[in-house]
């Protein structure tokens, strides 16, 4: 659960499943690479595999989700975040970081050049989650999870639009094909399908023992996806054209993990998951299937997001306000970026995060409910 949760948006997606990135990690990122230089965005190293002499997993298109568009590279789920790569539609629209911020129930934009406040798009929901874009990125979702509502607004203006009813929008994703939207309904243990333009329900998805299912991310193909269960200390693995419940991973580095955000690798070899408790990174192999390894961090590891050249992958560690940087090639902690000087504060709300407070801690006690059931 985040009280102030910034997302990135506005990227050229082929695979749309790839348009959570925040921005706190992305502004500390561009400061970063400005003083110390900046990687080339030519094709990454193959990462190990886990799997000893598999194939790449981006090499079987044949088993791609029907309907999911071609990768612009083979080797890189990535490529189209490449710099360069904005389709037409993210051109039009304002560079500009929507930061949702929980407490106040609005959306604050920020000017990443000038690090300052310039809108504040009021009223976007109760205890606003997250800025997720469409999967044509012609629109943006604040998600209000307290409110059941997704407010609309357009990327070019800024400007509100229609406010969608749909229940418990902690997250909401886009299925690879484009064909649903997956609203993540945290408290009620569900994830909901959705017609992306009518936003009627298709299928309601229970998931019973995955307490707090939370972030999630697909494979290579798109026919299966990760989810993570913050309270539950496992994950699940879900059939994206079934929309049924696969199979479950536990995580056992610590009792009581809480695992939050989700990331594939470039070349879909190797799911990595934030455990805020645990202090590192999970590695799950890119079938879904099994732990494979794992990385320590930094205290309250939270989100995870590729840079632009595919090489490297930011840990927010937001227990100690750093950022662990990891080599994708080889899979190891290459950095640790502490604190930048510049700093962006947001007005405080006493009246609302008064209010705000016990609320969190009964829907922290209500998604624990039946944690220990059976799918």
């Amino acid at each position: 659960m985040t009280n102030l949760a910034p997302v990135a948006v506005l990227r050229r997606v082929r695979r749309p499943v790839r348009v959570l990135a925040a921005l706190v990690a992305a502004s500390a990122a561009v400061v970063a690479c400005t003083s110390g230089g900046s990687p080339s965005p030519s094709r990454p190293a193959t990462a190990p595999s886990a799997a000893g002499a598999a194939p790449p997993a981006l090499a079987r298109a044949a088993d791609a989700l029907p309907g999911m568009p071609p990768l612009l590279d083979q080797s890189d789920v990535y490529a189209a975040d490449r710099p360069g790569e904005l389709s037409a539609v993210a051109r039009q629209a304002r560079p500009l970081v929507y930061v949702p911020h929980t407490k106040s129930n609005d959306v604050w934009v920020i000017d990443p050049r000038t690090y300052k406040v310039v809108e504040r798009i009021r009223n976007a929901g109760v205890e606003v989650q997250h800025v997720v874009p469409s999967y044509d990125l012609r629109t943006l979702y604040a998600a209000g999870d307290r409110s059941d509502s997704l407010l609309s607004f357009d990327p070019r203006t800024g400007k509100p639009g229609r406010r969608i009813h749909v229940a418990d929008p902690y997250n909401l994703y886009f299925t690879p094909d484009g064909r649903h939207a997956i609203v993540v309904a945290e408290a009620l243990k569900r994830l909901d399908f959705y017609d992306p333009h009518s936003w009627r329900l298709q299928h309601s998805l229970r998931v019973p023992a995955c307490a707090g299912v939370d972030h999630l991310d697909f494979t290579a193909g798109g026919r299966e996806l990760l989810a993570s269960c913050e309270f539950a200390d496992r994950m699940i693995v879900v059939d994206v054209a079934r929309q049924a419940y696969l199979r479950m991973i536990p995580l056992t580095r610590v009792a009581g993990g809480m695992p939050q955000d989700v990331k594939l690798s470039p070349d879909g070899r190797v799911f990595y998951v934030a455990d805020m408790m645990a202090n590192g990174v999970y590695e799950i192999d890119g079938a879904a299937e099994r732990v494979i390894g794992f990385l320590p961090t930094g205290k309250g590891v939270h989100g995870l997001y590729v840079d632009r050249a595919s090489r490297r992958l930011f840990a927010s560690n937001r227990g100690e306000g750093s950022i662990s940087v990891i080599d994708l090639a080889t899979r190891r902690v290459a950095a640790l970026w502490r604190p930048l000087q510049r700093k962006i504060k947001l007005p405080a709300e006493p009246r609302l995060i008064d209010q705000g407070a016990p609320w969190i801690r009964s829907r922290a006690e209500r998604v624990r409910d039946e944690s220990d059931g059976h799918i």
